[in-house]
């Protein structure tokens, strides 16, 4: 959720660029001994248009491993795909009972009991039962995996010191299956939000025969979403419904057709011909024809730069604070639509958290002083590491002046190039670096267990005490009380200059609103692809339709 899932850095220097542009437009089972596989094969080429949707996204190859995968659009295509023990509402984002029939919770609320629905099947007529849950589970934390998303388990029993090799024994994680329709999953505490974190992709089952392949792009994937891949190549996906989905009835298009479009005019092209009715990512707004189909929504997630806490002096949060309060936040911040003093987007009940909205360079050379680091005297060379683009270089100087004039810091600006800027965070040589983070599920967890020290999305290598006994105590808390003690773990993420928040994000898409429904605007850009339709045709006052 998506993710992120991260929202590709392509589209977040887009966005950032077109900003004043958007808001200056105002447009106006088997049947019959056979496979799905085999009977699309010969019903495709008679697929009346209203049955097939073409849509297109941005970046020319994706991961669909869901083990391996940490994109937006590859959480997207997901939708389509897989499908765990809850799903996304497309809406409000609320888990809904997807696999499941039924659960129960233990009276200590960190038991909890699913039974599957009867006859699930995966798209060939294999039985989907609940040690294909196990053992997907199990394949993402384990620790040769490397899973970007493995630490979301850790709120399982054991899986932590599975997923980082402190025992070997998988008997020692919270997963049990008494029989093939039931799953058992131990907690280390209470956690309210968990049907919502299962709504990830990370979550979902996994064939048996997929668990040992290296390459899930090279071959068939046997998956158990309302749609199966029919055809893929380099550019494009070819899904068709998968009839023995659970819920196969009210899955209304036979075919989705997934363009990857290499750049904007490709995009633009293929809305513009009428061929695609659904565009998501990098497009040429400027050569659009029609622009009533632009849709702009703030969603959950925040564009911002980190400080690594890998190396001394960076770990110092002093230091950390004092690179933080030295900046100049209304110039850096001038320009975006949604300028962000905080990591999380403000959601109901979440309590407001304040963030830095000016420099104050006598107190940052008061901090570094009291580091031991008086006018920079001893500082080793700081590291920024960023993509090319006019806004990320636009940032980058103001950053690496205002260090160097304000407190004697010398700054090496790194320019790495994309995708390989995404890699390049995992290394350990640099100490400043940017992303966004699109919230997994609507919650603030999906943004603070990034900081989690034993997290392997913690870029930062934050590492602080303080922070975690936060964190833990939130998991035995509920409500109002829990929201209060995760936005106390987001304060010190501000207050140590952990994390340097530049804008929250929005989404662009362009889609039909008119001929399409089951597509809504949604804090995640989540768009479940099993409730797209085409809305039935009116006719114009006074004509009468005549339907087959």
């Amino acid at each position: 959720m998506k993710r992120l899932i991260l929202l590709s850095l392509c589209s977040f220097l887009f966005l950032s660029c077109v900003t004043e542009f958007f808001f200056r437009i105002k447009p106006g089972k088997k049947e019959n001994g056979q496979a799905p596989v085999e009977r699309y094969a010969e019903a495709r080429p008679n697929i009346a248009d209203r049955n097939s949707l073409t849509v297109s996204f941005y970046m020319n190859e994706i991961e669909l491993d869901i083990r391996k995968s940490f994109l937006a659009t590859e959480a997207q295509v997901f939708t389509a795909l897989f499908e765990g023990l809850f799903t996304y509402h497309p809406l409000t984002m609320e888990p809904m009972p997807a696999a499941i029939e039924k659960w129960k919770l233990s009276d200590d609320k960190k038991t909890w009991t699913f039974t599957l629905k009867e006859n699930l099947r995966y798209w060939n007529g294999d039985a989907l039962g609940s040690e294909d849950f196990r053992e997907a589970w199990l394949s993402v934390i384990d620790p040769s995996g490397e899973a970007p998303y493995s630490s979301l388990f850790d709120i399982i029993e054991g899986a932590r010191d599975y997923r980082l090799g402190k025992t070997t024994e998988v008997s020692g994680v919270g997963i049990e299956t008494p029989d093939k329709r039931t799953l058992v999953v131990r907690l280390t505490s209470p956690a309210a939000f968990f049907p919502s974190m299962l709504c990830h992709h990370s979550f979902s089952p996994i064939h048996p025969s997929m668990l040992k392949r290296a390459k899930w792009n090279s071959a068939p994937i046997i998956s158990n979403g309302p749609f199966y891949i029919f055809e893929q190549s380099a550019n494009k996906l070819v899904l068709a419904r998968n009839d023995l989905y659970w819920d196969a009835e009210n899955v209304k298009l036979k075919q989705i057709v997934i363009k990857f479009s290499e750049n904007g005019e490709a995009a633009a092209a293929l809305w513009n011909s009428g061929e695609a009715r659904w565009i998501s990512g990098e497009v040429n707004f400027e050569v659009i024809k029609d622009r009533s189909g632009i849709e702009v929504n703030p969603i959950f997630a925040t564009h911002y730069y980190y400080i690594r806490s890998a190396h001394e002096p960076w770990s110092n949060h002093k230091v950390r604070r004092a690179l933080a309060l030295a900046l100049p936040w209304q110039e850096i911040r001038s320009g975006y639509y949604l300028p962000a003093k905080t990591l999380i987007y403000p959601i109901s009940g979440y309590p407001e958290v304040s963030g830095i909205s000016a420099a104050d360079v006598k107190e940052a050379r008061r901090l570094l002083t009291e580091a031991g680091f008086e006018g920079g005297a001893g500082m080793p060379m700081l590291v920024l590491r960023i993509s090319p683009g006019r806004e990320s270089e636009r940032i980058g100087k103001l950053m690496s002046n205002a260090w160097t004039d304000a407190l004697g810091i010398k700054v090496k600006t790194e320019v790495v190039p994309f995708p390989k800027y995404f890699d390049s965070l995992k290394q350990d040589n640099y100490d400043v670096g940017f992303s966004t983070w699109i919230g997994d599920f609507a919650d603030p967890y999906t943004f603070l267990q990034m900081w989690r020290r034993d997290s392997n999305l913690n870029d930062a290598r934050y590492n602080d005490s303080d922070y975690e006994q936060l964190l833990e105590r939130s998991m035995s808390e509920d409500g109002e009380e829990r929201f209060k003690t995760l936005s106390k773990a987001e304060k010190l993420l501000l207050e140590r200059g952990t994390v340097l928040p530049i804008s929250y994000s929005y989404a662009v898409n362009i889609i039909d609103m008119a001929e399409l429904e089951g597509w809504f605007r949604n804090i995640l850009d989540i768009h479940p692809f099993k409730y797209l339709s085409y809305k039935n045709p009116e006719p114009l006052p006074g004509v009468v339709l005549l339907r087959p």
